[in-house]
């Protein structure tokens, strides 16, 4: 989030993006295509060049949609925490974003599974209190720092509205 998209006198005291653990998949699929890719080149086959050229057409196309997708979703999508609001903001082509005012929070929680303890991430959920659903922050980098920052934030705006 640019400084020009903020309120007066909001400031951004956290900003996230989505733990690189979302690009380790596609990065795996994209190393086992380039090996199949060499396997096909230096294995003596008994094929024609123009199938070769076509495998290796196929395999180049494959690791580019299997690869891109996530990483562009990765390196759009971002977490913002103000000293006045959660924000959300996602998007390759369309973008999209959701803010919860920290006055509104009320409850915030994380999730964190075998694989994100090993990877130091989490999920937070972020309720509201309204009839929508909790905002689901995944692959948070750090959650229960984040968790901690975030309930903090809330506190000090409540103390505030209490004087």
């Amino acid at each position: 989030m640019r400084e020009e998209h903020l309120a007066e006198g909001e400031t951004i005291v956290m900003q996230l993006r989505t733990h690189p653990k979302k690009i380790v998949k596609p990065v795996l699929l994209l190393l086992v295509l380039v090996a199949v890719l060499v396997a096909v080149w230096v294995l003596p086959l008994p094929v024609d060049a123009v199938v070769l050229w076509f495998a290796t057409a196929v395999l180049v196309l494959l690791g580019i949609v299997a690869a891109a997708g996530p990483f562009l979703r990765w390196r759009t999508t971002r977490y913002v925490i103000t000293n006045q609001r959660v924000a959300l903001r996602t998007g390759i082509l369309t973008q999209t974003g959701r803010d919860i005012p920290l006055y509104r929070i009320n409850n915030v929680t994380f999730e964190k599974q075998l694989s994100d303890r090993f990877f130091g991430c989490g999920t937070l959920v972020i309720s509201d209190g309204t009839d929508q659903p909790g905002m689901v922050l995944d692959d948070v980098p750090d959650v229960e720092q984040v968790q901690r920052t975030l309930q903090d934030l809330v506190r000090q705006g409540q103390q505030l509205s209490d004087d």
